[in-house]
């Protein structure tokens, strides 16, 4: 048990990432590279899905170059990833047709909305859990295949295959040999039933994606093939352990009891709520499964919040507001409030419980006396007033009151902003020491997929040092911010309604 390792893999929006994991749950190599963001027009954004797997090779062979673990010692290949982003790529050549298009991106909001207008929201949103957003992915496969030079005759000819990133990683892992996603990734794509756990004809019919296309779907801790890239060092290794980014993250943070609740916080944020059983929502949470382990698919209810920590990159490399996120924690604190400023930031639109994909970022309640101070706390109190939005929905929805929220990913380590989420939803903020609790999770079901571990409950006794955050706040004061927030989100819906009519 000593000598196993798992090598995880955790393919970001902003970068790629790979961990040496060994049985005891413990990092003991970490390393990272960061990947172009291709903003081609306005509201696109597409990643180089070939720089993506360039990097994802360069970085295992440094793991075993650099790491004080031997090739021999490490028992399987876990993935976790950028869920939406979808790449679609000639079997032959096996390179992509474009860019891959990122789940930012909102070319195809148009076409969403089109769809919409035609009575289709009802029927998808039955079958997928999902609602019809450029957010997911088949609308993005269907503008590659209708926009790209031959793409579509391609396609119907059966020499296209398109997939999420795990399935274009595993592919080329692979060698072509296998073409294969996980049940989480599948169910992030509108093309797939979450009753029948299969891709759907009359979705693939709706958005025109012809089946061939599709990867098999297995479950997160099923064997996806193994290493046949011999520029790998590791050939012949397996992959089992697959997952989402946000779901690999609820696992990774052993929320395996039904209630238990967790939120990732990266470019954007996902806040998900174990249900176990499949529960439809119909007030702007999607239902996503949230795992497939054991031979059993279990399911979870998911807000999506497009912009969280791009806020903080937007104000310290664009607006150049702070050096750093400790001094960015530094001058939030040095004010008593925010003085009624507040930030809506939908860069990119905003999804639960709005979701308003042509929305557009404002900030509201500005005088001269305003500073960078309250610039900077606007825009981590907006992350904070955005979760509760999301909390306040499940519960409903879930018909039960969550008692803790597990919290992992960068921003973490603000102090300032854990401490107002505790104070903003009256509730403990468990903020695990480990921010990647993504690949964690990928690698908990890749460890239980060849049998490092046996079973979850040898799982459960891994503990991760954290850190609690209790409400501090008095509830008028509390409520009056969230009152602002709400206030500002609405000026910004209306100010968006206003501009379509005119």
């Amino acid at each position: 048990m000593k000598n196993n390792y798992i090598i995880g893999i955790d393919q970001s929006t902003s970068g790629t990432k790979v961990l040496l994991v060994n049985s005891e749950g413990k990092i003991v190599y970490k390393n990272s590279k960061q990947h172009k963001q291709h903003y081609s027009e306005e509201d696109w954004v597409g990643h180089d899905a070939m720089e993506i797997y360039e990097n994802v090779k360069q970085l295992i062979n440094e793991a075993v170059e650099f790491s004080t673990v031997s090739a021999e010692e490490i028992k399987v290949l876990s993935i976790t990833n950028q869920r939406e982003t979808i790449v679609v790529w000639d079997k032959v050549t096996g390179i992509p047709i474009c860019n891959a298009i990122v789940w930012q991106c909102q070319r195809t909001s148009e076409s969403c909305q089109e769809l919409i207008d035609k009575g289709f929201e009802f029927m998808v949103k039955q079958k997928t859990g999902l609602t019809i957003d450029p957010y997911f992915s088949a609308s993005k496969i269907k503008w590659m295949l209708d926009y790209v030079d031959g793409a579509r005759e391609k396609a119907v000819k059966g020499r296209l295959l398109t997939g999420t990133i795990d399935s274009w990683l595993i592919w080329k892992l692979t060698n072509g040999q296998t073409h294969a996603t996980d049940v989480t990734n599948a169910s992030r794509t509108l093309l797939y039933n979450i009753h029948t756990l299969k891709w759907d004809d009359d979705l693939l019919d709706l958005f025109t994606v012809p089946l061939a296309m599709l990867p098999v779907v297995k479950n997160s801790d099923a064997l996806f093939g193994k290493i046949q890239e011999k520029e790998i060092v590791l050939e012949g290794l397996p992959i089992s352990g697959v997952i989402g980014d946000s779901q690999g993250a609820l696992f990774g943070q052993q929320c395996f009891e039904i209630g238990m609740a967790k939120a990732t916080f990266g470019t954007g944020t996902s806040v998900l709520v174990h249900t176990g059983e499949l529960r439809t929502t119909e007030n702007g949470l999607v239902t996503s499964v949230a795992w497939g382990y054991g031979g059993k698919v279990s399911y979870a209810l998911e807000g999506i919040i497009r912009t969280t920590g791009d806020i903080l990159n937007w104000m310290r490399h664009d607006l150049g507001l702070f050096k750093d996120f400790d001094e960015a924690e530094k001058l939030a604190v040095s004010i008593a409030d925010n003085q009624g400023v507040y930030l809506v930031p939908a860069f990119v639109g905003l999804g639960a419980p709005y979701w308003s994909p042509d929305t557009r970022a404002a900030i509201t309640g500005m005088s001269r006396a305003t500073g960078k101070a309250h610039l900077i706390r606007a825009g981590l109190e907006s992350i904070a007033y955005q979760v509760r939005d999301i909390i306040e929905l499940t519960q409903q929805e879930a018909g039960t009151k969550i008692k803790a929220l597990k919290v992992d990913g960068g921003a973490i380590s603000n102090q300032f902003l854990m401490q107002f989420i505790a104070d903003m939803l009256g509730v403990k903020v468990i903020a695990s020491d480990t921010a990647e609790l993504s690949v964690i999770g990928a690698v908990f079901l890749g460890g239980l997929g060849v049998g490092i571990w046996e079973s979850m409950e040898e799982i459960k006794k891994i503990n991760f040092n954290s850190k609690a955050y209790y409400s501090e706040m008095r509830d008028e004061l509390k409520d009056g911010n969230y009152s602002g927030w709400k206030e500002a989100v609405n000026r910004v819906l209306v100010a968006e309604n206003e501009s379509v009519s005119i």
